[in-house]
């Protein structure tokens, strides 16, 4: 097992451990050096079916401050997207949904 595969392992067991079955989480995307707006926004569309707007409208979220949450629902669902945009060589996380008070 080479260090990428340890390190991946290891994200998907700490965020395991946060978030349990059936729990509100959001899909976050951080922002690179890497992708272009145009492979972000189809990835968007294509991965979380995002409009263009809505897609172009995150991408932009995304450079400008860092990081957006593309998406909100349960883990077992954000899951298999978060692994699928990380494919496409995006970097995205999943965390615990915000609830403003």
């Amino acid at each position: 097992m080479n260090i990428n595969n340890q390190t991946k392992e290891t994200e998907d067991i700490l965020v395991d451990d946060i978030i349990t079955s059936g729990e509100q989480a959001e899909l976050i995307v951080l922002n690179d050096d890497y992708n272009t707006f145009e492979w972000v926004i189809e990835c968007f569309m294509d991965l979380l079916k995002h409009t263009s707007e809505q897609a172009e409208q995150s991408a932009w979220i995304v450079h400008t401050k860092g990081r957006a949450s593309v998406k909100l629902g349960v883990y077992e669902v954000l899951k298999p997207l978060r692994e699928a945009l990380v494919d496409r060589g995006l970097s995205a996380i999943i965390e615990h949904e915000k609830v403003n008070r």
